[in-house]
C-alpha cells in the first residue's frame, strides 16, 4: 500500500475538528505511505516537546495508540517517530517514557496482510525492544548515554569505581538490544526500515563511544581494585571485546547500504596481551600461582591498550562532530532557502499605498473609501475672518440654522464638531456635512429682512414659530443662547439664561395667549445629556414669567407691553 489511505485522511480530519494539532501531526507522520516520516512533521513534534504548554503524556499516548494499528507501516513509523523524539526532542519526552512502567508491548506483533508484513514484523519486535531498553537505561542512571559529555573530563571517564561497575553493565544491555536488530543490507528494502536503521546507526556510534570511555576508566583503575571488583571488571572487559566484534559487523552493513565512509569510525582493538595481564592480576589476588611479571611490563601493556581505545574514541568523536556539522550546514541551507523564498514573495507584491492625501481612510462594505481629512480642533470656516455668535433674535428667521462652534475652549469645539452637548446640556449637531447632506448653510445666500421695522420683524418671527395657529416648524434648530442686545422698549431688561437645557431636536410648544391677569409660562422639556442612550422625557417644568399683555390683534402695535422669549 502506498500513499495516504482514506483512513489516514479521515483520522487527520477528525483531529482537525477536535483542534488537536499534535495528534493530527502524529497521524500525518505515521501514515500508510511506505516511506519514513516526513521531516516537517518530525520537526513540528520536536518543537512541541520544547513548548511548556504542550502535554507530553498526550503526545506519547498518541504515538502508543498508533502502534495498536494492524498495519506494519503505521506501527513501524510510530516507533521511528518515538525514537526520533527521544534523540532530538526535549529531555522531558524521554523522562516521561522512563517514568512509565511499560512502553511498547509488541513482542507478539505480526502483520499477516502479506509477505512483506511478515518480514517487517520481525524487525518491529526487535526495534520496540531496543526503545524499551533505552527508556529503562535512562530510568536507571537518569541520563542518556548517547548525550553524555565525553572526553578526559567526561561523565564515564570521571566516574568512581563503584558507580562505574554498576553503570557499564547498563550500557552493555542497551548495546545488546541495539545489535539484536541484526539486519542485513539486502533486508533494507524500503524507506521505513531504512529510516529506522539510520537512527540505530547514530545511536550505535554515540552509545559505543560512552561504552568505550567507560572501559578506559575501568582499565585505569583495574590494578588498584579489590579482588571482587577485579573479577567484575574482568568480566565486563571480556563482554566488551565481544560487542566490539558485533559493532564492527554492524558498521559494515552501514557501509554497504551507502553511508559515507567518513561517517563510519575506525575501531582499534586493544592488544590481546592486555587480557592476559588482567587475568594474571586477578589470579594473583586469588592466591594462584602465576608466571612472574614485572610492574613495568603490566604498565606498558596497559598503556598500549588505553592508547588503542583512546584512538577509537577519537574516531567516534570525529564522526559525531562531522554529523553535527552536517546538520548545522543543512539547517543553514534551509534557512537560506526560506529567506530567498520570502524575498521573492515580497518582490511579487505590488508596492501600492492604500492611503492617499485625503486621509483618514475609512472602510465600508469591504472597500476602501477616502474622505477629506477632518481637523476636529479647527473652527468652521465662514465668509468672515472671525466667527460671530448669533446675537439677535432677528437672526432666527433663517430657514435652517446651524450653530457655530463656541470659541471658548477646545473641548467645546470637539463636542460641537462631533455632535456633543453644549454648555447648557443641549444636543448640538455636527458642523461637518456628510456626503448625503446639502450644501452647508454658511454657503447659502443669507436671507434679507423684509423690513427694518420692529413690528414687521416680529410678525415674521411669529409666523416662523407658528404662534397662534397650533403648528410648529420642524426646521428650526435651537442653539445655545448668546448675548442679548437691547432691541426696543424703554423698560426692557436683559434676562439671565435659564437653567433649563434646550435640545435642538425638541420642538418648542406653541405659545398661547392668555388674559392679562393670568400668568403665562412655557413648558421646557429637558433631555439628560447622555451620549449613545435613548432620550427619556423628564417631567415638564413650568417656567413662570411676568404677565404678558396681548392685544386682540397679535400683529398690532404694542404699547407699554413687554415681550420675553425664553
Amino acid at each position: 500500500m502506498s500513499g495516504q489511505s482514506l483512513t489516514d485522511r479521515i483520522t487527520a480530519a477528525q483531529h482537525s475538528v477536535t483542534g488537536s494539532a499534535v495528534s493530527k501531526t502524529v497521524c500525518k507522520a505515521t501514515t500508510h505511505e511506505i516511506m519514513g516520516p516526513k521531516k516537517k512533521h518530525l520537526d513540528y513534534l520536536i518543537q512541541c516537546t520544547n513548548e511548556m504548554n504542550v502535554n507530553i503524556p498526550q503526545l506519547a499516548d498518541s504515538l502508543f495508540e498508533r502502534t495498536t494499528n494492524s498495519s506494519w507501516v503505521v506501527v513501524f513509523k510510530s516507533l521511528i517517530t518515538t525514537h526520533h523524539l527521544m534523540v532530538y526532542g526535549n529531555e522531558r519526552f524521554i523522562q516521561y517514557l522512563a517514568s512509565r512502567n511499560t512502553l511498547f508491548n509488541l513482542s507478539n506483533f505480526l502483520d499477516k496482510s502479506g509477505l512483506q508484513g511478515y518480514d517487517m514484523s520481525t524487525f518491529i519486535r526487535r526495534y520496540s525492544r531496543y526503545l524499551n531498553e533505552k527508556a529503562v537505561s535512562y530510568r536507571q542512571v537518569a541520563f542518556d548515554f548517547t548525550k553524555v559529555k565525553r572526553g578526559a573530563d567526561g561523565v564515564m571517564r570521571t566516574m568512581n569505581t563503584e558507580k562505574l561497575l554498576k553503570t557499564v553493565p547498563i550500557i552493555q544491555n542497551q548495546m545488546d538490544a541495539l545489535l539484536d536488530f541484526n539486519v542485513n543490507s539486502n533486508e533494507l528494502t524500503n524507506g521505513v526500515i531504512n529510516a529506522a536503521f539510520m537512527l540505530l546507526f547514530k545511536d550505535a556510534i554515540r552509545l559505543f563511544a560512552a561504552y568505550n570511555e567507560g572501559i578506559i576508566n575501568l582499565l585505569e583503575k583495574y590494578f588498584d581494585m579489590k579482588k571482587n571488583q577485579c573479577k567484575e571488571g574482568l568480566d565486563i572487559y571480556k563482554k566488551f571485546l565481544t560487542r566490539m566484534t558485533r559493532i564492527s559487523e554492524f558498521l559494515k552493513v552501514a557501509e554497504q547500504v551507502g553511508i559515507d565512509r567518513g561517517d563510519i569510525p575506525d575501531l582499534s582493538q586493544a592488544p590481546s596481551s592486555l587480557l592476559d595481564a588482567l587475568e594474571q592480576h586477578l589470579a594473583s589476588l586469588e592466591g594462584k600461582k602465576i608466571k612472574d611479571s614485572t610492574a613495568a611490563s603490566r604498565a606498558t601493556t596497559l598503556s598500549n591498550a588505553v592508547s588503542s581505545l583512546a584512538s577509537t574514541g577519537l574516531s567516534l568523536t570525529k564522526v559525531d562532530e562531522r554529523e553535527k556539522q552536517a546538520a548545522l550546514e543543512e539547517e543553514q541551507a534551509r534557512l537560506k532557502a526560506l529567506k530567498e523564498q520570502r524575498l521573492k514573495e515580497l518582490a511579487k507584491k505590488p508596492h501600492t499605498s492604500l492611503t492617499t492625501a485625503a486621509s483618514p481612510v475609512s472602510t465600508s462594505a469591504g472597500g476602501i473609501m477616502t474622505a477629506p481629512a477632518i481637523d476636529i480642533f479647527s473652527t468652521p470656516s465662514s465668509s468672515n475672518s472671525t466667527s460671530k455668535l448669533p446675537n439677535d433674535l432677528l437672526d432666527l428667521q433663517q430657514p435652517t440654522f446651524h450653530p457655530s462652534v463656541h470659541p471658548m475652549s477646545t473641548a467645546s469645539q470637539v463636542a460641537s464638531t462631533w455632535g456633543g452637548f453644549d454648555e447648557l446640556g443641549g444636543l448640538l449637531k455636527p458642523t461637518v456635512a456628510s456626503q448625503n447632506q446639502n450644501l452647508p448653510v454658511a454657503k447659502l445666500p443669507p436671507s434679507k429682512l423684509v423690513s427694518d421695522d420692529l413690528d414687521s420683524s416680529l410678525a415674521n418671527l411669529v409666523g416662523n414659530l407658528g404662534i397662534g395657529n397650533g403648528t410648529t416648524k420642524n426646521d428650526v434648530n435651537w442653539s445655545q443662547p448668546g448675548e442679548k442686545k437691547l432691541t426696543g422698549g424703554s423698560n426692557w431688561q436683559p434676562k439671565v439664561a435659564p437653567t433649563t437645557a434646550w435640545n435642538a431636536a425638541t420642538m418648542a410648544p406653541p405659545v398661547m395667549a392668555y388674559p392679562a391677569t393670568t400668568p403665562t409660562g412655557m413648558i421646557g422639556y429637558g433631555i439628560p445629556p447622555q451620549m449613545g442612550s435613548v432620550p427619556v422625557m423628564t417631567q415638564p417644568t413650568l417656567i413662570y414669567s411676568q404677565p404678558v399683555m396681548r392685544p386682540p390683534n397679535p400683529f398690532g402695535p404694542v404699547s407699554g407691553a413687554q415681550i420675553q422669549f425664553m
